[in-house]
């Protein structure tokens, strides 16, 4: 019985003691001269902002391209001789007509100097045969001699005359043969390594090539674009507007040119068509083989633009924080293209907007929004 009420007073206590600090804790609530508790304020977010713009943006294409030689020429000789001088260093810029290789002539002049020994013989004989004429023909008058004599006379002329173009036919042949030992550059371009040397023997047989010359100004650059880019790009070259940027991957320089070809077919298994574009190439910029980027300018057009860093993605789409009366509110929009770092809209926008470039992390549709101070050198 003693336990019981002890054990009732610890109960009795501690109820007690539980009452005493809800009144403690709720006094500011019931207390009639306390303050009212405060709702929670809403929280403004720190944005960054830019506005949408309608202005002129060009249309384009990026691809990766090649860039190739409009011309190249093989060197290969056309006789059967040695090398006696190679007059380039390798890899040098030539001129048409610079001299390129010497070979040994030694036999086709001694060739030329007997065949113009031939031609001074028969030149010889065709006289001797025209005074026999002049005589016969002086004694057939007087019929002093057969006719037959002056008609082997005129048959005789005839023959040397044949043996003296013959001769020089002979004889012009052996000339052009001697001009293929000097061998000059056919274009302008630039050489490569030569693959022989002084003392080598050559042969037109021969499968190498003496060196190679590629033109490097100008030169072309070719690349592929999807078929349905087609309509737009004919248009372009109608109207002259079709250029092509160029840039070699790790240098920030470019090269222009105009589009001057389509390939005539679609490759039905891609869906693709082959460009090629005419670079000036003055400063040698693209180099024949080399891999480049190419941005293809079909035209320019207007449209509403906003920077990239705008533009947010959903399960809905693609969208964007637009700023009105101090709140951030979703918009949807439809993205066309990207040109570099700014967004073409194809909808969802009519220009003149405020859109949120940075903060969207701690954005819902309806935020309180406060735009900060542009950063100094912005």
């Amino acid at each position: 019985m003693y336990s019981m009420m002890k054990k009732r007073k610890w109960l009795l206590g501690v109820a007690a003691i539980a009452l005493i600090g809800i009144v403690v804790l709720t006094r500011g609530f019931w207390g009639g001269g306390g303050a009212v508790a405060q709702a929670p304020t809403e929280r403004v977010v720190a944005i960054d902002v830019a506005k949408a713009e309608k202005k002129m943006v060009p249309l384009t294409v990026d691809a990766l391209g090649t860039v190739t030689p409009i011309t190249s020429v093989a060197i290969k000789a056309r006789l059967e001789t040695e090398i006696v001088g190679v007059h380039f260093t390798d890899g040098a810029r030539v001129k048409k007509g610079d001299l390129l290789f010497t070979l040994d002539d030694r036999q086709l002049r001694a060739q030329i100097a007997q065949a113009e020994g031939v031609v001074a013989r028969d030149k010889a004989q065709l006289e001797g045969a025209e005074r026999d004429i002049a005589r016969f023909t002086d004694l057939v008058a007087k019929s002093a001699t057969p006719v037959v004599n002056l008609d082997n006379a005129k048959t005789q002329a005839d023959i040397f005359r044949a043996a003296i173009k013959a001769d020089g036919a002979t004889l012009d042949n052996l000339n052009i043969q001697l001009g293929y030992c000097t061998i000059r550059a056919p274009i302008d371009g630039r050489m490569s390594a030569a693959s022989v040397k002084v003392g080598n023997f050559v042969r037109p047989a021969d499968i190498a090539s003496l060196a190679t010359i590629n033109q490097v100004a100008p030169v072309y650059v070719s690349f592929t674009v999807a078929q349905d880019t087609l309509p737009n790009l004919r248009g372009a070259i109608a109207a002259e507007t079709a250029t092509v940027d160029a840039t070699v991957p790790g240098n920030n320089k470019h090269a222009a040119g105009q589009v001057t070809m389509i390939e005539n077919s679609v490759d039905s298994s891609t869906g693709m068509v082959m460009v090629r574009a005419t670079m000036a190439n003055q400063d040698e910029l693209l180099w024949p083989g080399t891999l480049v980027n190419t941005k293809l300018n079909i035209r320019d057009e207007e449209g509403i633009t906003v920077p990239s860093a705008a533009i947010q993605v959903s399960q809905a789409g693609t969208f964007v924080f637009v700023v009105k009366d101090g709140k951030a509110v979703v918009t949807n929009v439809v993205v066309d293209r990207t040109v570099g770092a700014t967004a073409v809209l194809k909808s969802g926008l009519q220009g003149g907007e405020t859109v949120v470039t940075n903060g969207h992390l701690q954005l819902r549709n309806g935020s309180r929004v406060q735009v900060r101070a542009p950063k100094a050198g912005a």
